[in-house]
């Protein structure tokens, strides 16, 4: 297996362990839900996500969900950036495509 395959293959397993967490999974897709196709819609303003918002309805502690977004953001499968007192969160379009490619070769 050539060394891109073998980083490639890598850089999946570490995103697919960090959606095996059921919080995790559920924080990614409400974040994935606001980026169809995985257009590069996903960076405008409209599919970001305070940080605050994401756990409000996932019944899930603050302190949780951002131990979560941490280690989505590790695996690379989200990206963040500070506004002011807010932490804005949106899913990587290229992931997103990184992902669909993977399991359209099935």
């Amino acid at each position: 297996m050539s060394k891109y395959r073998t980083i490639a293959a890598q850089r999946l397993a570490a995103m697919m362990k960090a959606l095996a967490h059921p919080h995790r999974l559920r924080i990614f897709r409400r974040l994935a839900q606001c980026c169809p196709a995985a257009s590069a819609c996903c960076a405008m303003p409209e599919a970001r996500r305070c940080v605050g918002e994401l756990g409000k309805d996932l019944g899930i502690a603050a302190s949780t969900v951002s131990h979560h977004l941490k280690e989505l953001r590790q695996a690379g499968l989200l990206r963040m950036e500070r506004r002011g007192q807010n932490i804005e969160c949106w899913v990587d379009p290229q992931t997103l495509r990184a992902l669909a490619a993977f399991f359209s070769e099935l």
